[in-house]
Parts: structure tokens; C-alpha cells; sequence
């Protein structure tokens, strides 16, 4: 993947957990805030931090923005998060996500020009629920109404079984797609049916939620 060039704009947990993952992914970021100590807490985690304030035309236009590939707005505060979004869409950034409070905040981005909308707070409460109720979830994206792809640890009772035997092949006994297995530092994806589970195992699969609580419940 070619490098890009990033500006993150927000600084809050959000903010700096997409702007460190994105450099950690080996893009060039610039993060911006106008809270001289968030900036300060990201520096070494970008490629730049700068204290600026990004619902400013010149601000923007004076740290480069118009030359970046892409921007995030992650700002909390509704009137400078839709202020800034009009602003780098207004500067010609191909690519502009931001974050979303609720649907009309939401919609409202995408009418001004943001080529996709989060909602990280939802997001995140839906991970939370799933953590509660289902503790083998480590992680949930939710793909529609009732279903999801989960990565869970491996139920102990399907330790040294295959996944053929443990019901969990294709259009086996628990209806569960199992995308890939990760393995302390390794990945196998699409793993065969002969494969077999070993301590430790985390499984990456696409299920319904209920199937997800009758793994746990019959554990």
C-alpha cells in the first residue's frame, strides 16, 4: 500500500487512537488540536502534532492540508466538527471521515460533503453489550440485526479437536463461519476443517448472536 498522507482533527481518545493507528500502519499523519496537552501526549505517536485550530480557512491552508489524501474529523464539539468537514471539503481532500454524535449529526456530515460517517459511541456500546453478556467475546463488529463477526477464545471443551469434530465446519451443528484462527503471533485464515484447536486459540468467526451464547452456554 502506497503511503497517504493523513490529517487527523480532534485529539480526545478517539482522535488519537485512529491518528496513532494510522501511522502505526505506516502513513504519514498529521494530528491537530487546539489543547496544547492533547497535542503534546500524541507527540512520537505521528508523524506531526500541531496546536492549530481546524474551522480556520488560512490555519489549514498554511499546514498544507489541501496536499493531503485524506482527513478524519473526530472532533466531539458538533458546530466545529460540521465546521471543519465543510472546510477540507471545501479544500479538495478526495476523502473526508468523520465522527458522528447521532443520525441527524450524521447525515448532516454526509450532505456537506464527508465521504463516510462513524459513530464511535455506538460502535463502542455495541462492543460493550457483547463483552457483558458473552465474556468469551474478546472482540464484535456487527454486520446487521442479530449477527456478527466475533473474535472469541476457544471454548475449552473444543481443545485438540478439529473443527470438524468440534461442530464447527461448514454448515456443521453450531451454523458458525470460521474465517481465521489466531495463533499467538500467527494468522490462518480459512482454516480446513481438519484443523486442530490448541490452547490459547482465538477464533475469528461470522455467526449469529445466538449461536455465539449457545457456545458459551453449552460450555
Amino acid at each position: 500500500m502506497a503511503k497517504k498522507q493523513v490529517v487527523v482533527v480532534g485529539l480526545g481518545g478517539f482522535g488519537t487512537s485512529v491518528a496513532s493507528t494510522i501511522f502505526q500502519m505506516g502513513h504519514d499523519v498529521l494530528a491537530l488540536d487546539r489543547d496544547e496537552r492533547a497535542v503534546q501526549e500524541v507527540m512520537g505517536q505521528v508523524t506531526y502534532a500541531v496546536r492549530a485550530d481546524a474551522t480556520s480557512e488560512p490555519v489549514l491552508r498554511e499546514l498544507g492540508v489541501p496536499n493531503f489524501d485524506a482527513a478524519v474529523v473526530a472532533i466531539g464539539d458538533i458546530p466545529a466538527n460540521l465546521m471543519s468537514t465543510v472546510l477540507l471539503k471545501s479544500l479538495g481532500l478526495p476523502n473526508i471521515v468523520a465522527r458522528a454524535q447521532n443520525s441527524l449529526h450524521g447525515q448532516t456530515l454526509l450532505r456537506i460533503g464527508a465521504n463516510r460517517v462513524i459513530y464511535p459511541e455506538q460502535d463502542s456500546g455495541t462492543r460493550a453489550a457483547h463483552s457483558l453478556f458473552m465474556p468469551d467475546v474478546v472482540e464484535y463488529m456487527e454486520l446487521g440485526a442479530g449477527t456478527g463477526v466475533s473474535k472469541l477464545r476457544v471454548p475449552r471443551r473444543f481443545v485438540n479437536l478439529s473443527l470438524k469434530d468440534a461442530g464447527l465446519a461448514a454448515r456443521d451443528s453450531y451454523h458458525v463461519t470460521v474465517l481465521a484462527i489466531r495463533r499467538g503471533n500467527d494468522v490462518i485464515f480459512l482454516p480446513s476443517e481438519a484443523e486442530r484447536l490448541r490452547p490459547g486459540d482465538l477464533l475469528v468467526v461470522a455467526a449469529q448472536d445466538e449461536v455465539l451464547e449457545r457456545l458459551r452456554e453449552s460450555e
